[in-house]
């Protein structure tokens, strides 16, 4: 990675400010699981109803992206403290789903990469066995969510699952059978052919006949509206794929990774702050800075696995991202608990613009991988 003196003495001084506020911010946290912020103060998510939320893993995360910063011990056992909660997550079929490796892979992957524990391993195994059973045969995709709202998910799979896959390589990693990495591969396949589009666009969701395969459609999801670009999305497909890529060397991953962010980049605004869909109506100002934190991610990622000018292309658009993000979207209060601002979880849903956990451990993981300081947990 090709960082400039200037861009790497800003990394660093960008990483400095993450590591002052943290620590005041995780003492203040205490035990809870938190998601956003009300009033600049993290909310729970630790209760029986809500421990099995999807973004519950992001906050361990950065506790063990923290703890490997600073060796501070306080990290490390908030870390292990959440991994403990989501163990009531294990033990309910209806909290577990697609997600699984948003939910183990911040948590108890990460903890085993750092500390070898076996109670973490064995964790870490059943999510992974609950996320491969989950494959659809006749379609070769991961099912999404469970049945919920009346509504029958039994034929979709959406974008987000790339991010998941990485709990299937590691899980063929470790135990040596092939069979997690066959599963992930196969969706992987099956999302470059059904959700990239041939512009670089992803869609967000598609919906396959559960019993022959056939893809049926696709819908809007989370984004504008049907053939719109929801850009959380394209920055799932874009890390998604180059992490499939790192994982299986399979030189078709990493150039749909760089046709997702070729697509991304062009799409980009000159200020570098991410809309929530790329197509969505221009009177529609609203934000979503963590495509943007993702978005960089994968970018930085990609740059270090191409070479010459493509690779200053990524870092540099991975760069505009995180500077606008630092400059204009961060709240750096060490009084507030969040980092970033102006999150969206969905175009469609009646708040906008909020600090949403992700968003922040995103962030934290770019900045750190710049500097060389990453815990690589994907």
């Amino acid at each position: 990675m090709n960082l400039t003196q200037q861009d790497r003495k800003w990394a660093e001084q960008t990483v400095e400010k993450i590591r002052a506020k943290m620590h005041t911010v995780a003492e203040r946290c205490g035990d809870k699981v938190p998601y956003t912020t009300k009033d600049g103060v993290f909310d729970d998510r630790s209760g029986s109803e809500d421990i099995s939320w999807w973004t519950n893993g992001f906050w361990g995360g950065m506790m063990w992206q923290m703890y490997c910063l600073t060796k501070d011990d306080m990290y490390r056992m908030k870390a292990e403290s959440l991994e403990k909660k989501l163990d009531a997550v294990l033990t309910n079929a209806a909290g577990l789903d697609h997600d699984n490796g948003f939910k183990w892979l911040p948590t108890a992957v990460a903890s085993y990469r750092v500390t070898k524990n076996e109670s973490s391993y064995n964790r870490a195994i059943i999510a992974a066995n609950n996320l491969a059973g989950r494959f659809n045969l006749a379609g070769s995709f991961i099912r999404a969510w469970n049945d919920w709202g009346g509504v029958d998910h039994r034929g979709w799979a959406i974008i987000d699952c790339m991010m998941n896959l990485p709990l299937l390589y590691w899980a063929s990693e470790v135990t040596g059978d092939p069979r997690f990495k066959q599963i992930a591969t196969a969706h992987a396949d099956t999302a470059q052919r059904c959700f990239v589009r041939d512009d670089g666009s992803v869609n967000h969701i598609v919906e396959f006949d559960p019993f022959s395969g056939e893809m049926i459609r696709t819908y809007g999801g989370q984004g504008f509206k049907v053939g719109s670009s929801w850009t959380r999305g394209q920055s799932w497909g874009l890390y998604g794929f180059v992490l499939s890529y790192i994982h299986t060397k399979d030189e078709k991953y990493l150039n749909t990774s760089r046709r997702i962010a070729h697509y991304f980049i062009s799409n980009t605004p000159e200020s570098g702050l991410i809309p929530v869909d790329f197509r969505q109506p221009a009177e529609c100002a609203w934000e979503d800075s963590t495509a943007a934190a993702i978005a960089a991610c994968g970018l930085i990622e990609l740059s270090k696995h191409v070479e010459g000018r493509d690779s200053d292309v990524y870092l540099n658009a991975a760069l505009k991202l995180l500077k606008a993000l630092d400059e204009k979207r961060c709240n750096w209060d060490d009084g507030a608990d969040n980092l970033l601002e102006k999150c969206t979880a969905e175009y469609h849903s009646d708040e906008h613009e909020f600090a949403i956990i992700y968003g922040d451990y995103y962030f934290m993981e770019a900045l750190l991988k710049l500097t060389g300081q990453e815990l690589f947990i994907w």
